[in-house]
């Protein structure tokens, strides 16, 4: 089965990458040919770098991953024979709807339409099209490679099964999926970090604490007991339980 990672910017290769690493066929599309050969070279380099310093994902060789990864400039190749389509163009709403209602029109009812879009709901995404059922929000956090977390985001019509596939497909690759049961502004990621950031503000901007031991509270506190459990284990954890 394949993957098509549409548009080779630096999410578009981590996809790639990642993809890659699960042993995955993976094209990657775009429309000029020289941003595409540009995005080969960087991923051939970084495999390499990786290998060589041990944190290269999977069982396959740098060499063997690379192989999995071949490139194209038409649109309805690139789809061909793709059963997971993730879409990387920039965070602009018309350019998205744009690319999304050309997919609708090439792609079979099996293909699962996904974005990697951060802020742009589902509903703005995907409302009015054909398959519709087959589309779903699966937001990486930067850089994917490094970071497992991917936001699983169901549009209202999205098919039950659609959001299976793609928490499946996540969990095979290595990253680690959540499931949102609807569709929120700001999924839950950036929730939380807005809520941390304003609170931070709050307390420079009244002179409590400077932005430096700010930041301290953060990463030798906070940070380092967030890293392996979240705010809900931890209170569930804290001392007498």
């Amino acid at each position: 089965s394949g993957i098509n990672c549409l548009f080779s910017g630096l999410i578009g290769r981590s996809w790639a990458m990642v993809f890659a690493a699960g042993g995955f066929k993976v094209k990657l599309y775009d429309i000029a040919q020289q941003q595409l050969t540009s995005a080969l070279e960087n991923i051939r380099k970084q495999m390499k770098e990786l290998e060589e310093t041990g944190f290269l994902k999977g069982d396959l060789s740098a060499e063997q991953q690379f192989s999995l990864i071949s490139i194209c400039t038409d649109l309805k190749a690139a789809v061909e024979g793709a059963t997971f389509i993730q879409e990387c163009t920039p965070e602009t709403l018309e350019l998205k709807k744009k690319i999304f209602s050309q997919l609708d029109l090439i792609v079979d009812d099996n293909v699962i339409l996904s974005s990697s879009t951060s802020c742009l709901l589902p509903s703005k995404l995907f409302t009015g099209l054909k398959h519709v059922k087959q589309c779903i929000v699966s937001h990486p956090v930067n850089p994917p490679y490094f970071v497992p977390l991917v936001e699983i985001v169901p549009h209202p019509e999205t098919d039950p099964s659609a959001v299976e596939r793609t928490y499946a497909l996540m969990k095979k690759i290595g990253q680690s999926p959540v499931k949102l049961n609807r569709e929120v502004e700001g999924f839950v990621l950036n929730r939380l970090q807005y809520a941390v950031i304003s609170e931070a503000w709050r307390l420079v901007d009244e002179g409590v604490i400077s932005p430096t031991d700010l930041d301290l509270v953060m990463s030798d506190g906070l940070g380092m007991r967030y890293a392996f459990i979240g705010p809900l284990e931890t209170m569930h954890l804290n001392a007498e339980g």
